[in-house]
């Protein structure tokens, strides 16, 4: 772990804690996903050996890189790409006229991607925007 200084810390789920890191040899910045390996007759967590397994086989440029998994006995630390935020913070900072939104039809089928593979949401007949006058609509 020597590897990695911690930033900051990022986020906290259930299986463990989000920071933002630099690599000291390279200076590339990271995010390391710290899961606690507290039960010993359990072992690594299912989800965790997933993640790992999909990641390691998909490069793609719209999916998150998992770059390294370092294992000790009390914790699995997964090195990922660092990405500036996600789509809730993208969102919340959003400068255009909808102050809030909230998309209630995500699904693949929803994120849309041109042939160049950025990835734009679509659909938005579920959505609920915040902040706009609701005007009204008929047939005429």
């Amino acid at each position: 772990m020597d590897k990695y200084q911690k930033i900051e810390k990022l986020g906290e789920g259930t299986y463990g804690i989000v920071y933002k890191a630099q690599n000291r040899e390279t200076n590339d910045v990271v995010a390391l996903k710290r899961i606690r390996l507290d039960n010993e007759e359990e072992g690594v967590p299912c989800t965790a050996i997933r993640e790992i397994s999909l990641l390691k086989e998909l490069r793609q440029n719209n999916i998150v890189r998992l770059y390294d998994v370092l294992h000790t006995e009390k914790k699995l630390t997964l090195v990922f790409e660092f990405l500036d935020s996600d789509l809730k913070k993208f969102l919340d900072t959003y400068s255009g006229d909808i102050d809030v939104l909230t998309i209630k039809d995500l699904k693949p089928q929803n994120l849309l991607i041109n042939k160049k593979g950025d990835l734009k949401l679509g659909d938005f007949g579920l959505a609920r925007a915040f902040g706009i006058p609701v005007r009204s609509y008929s047939h005429e």
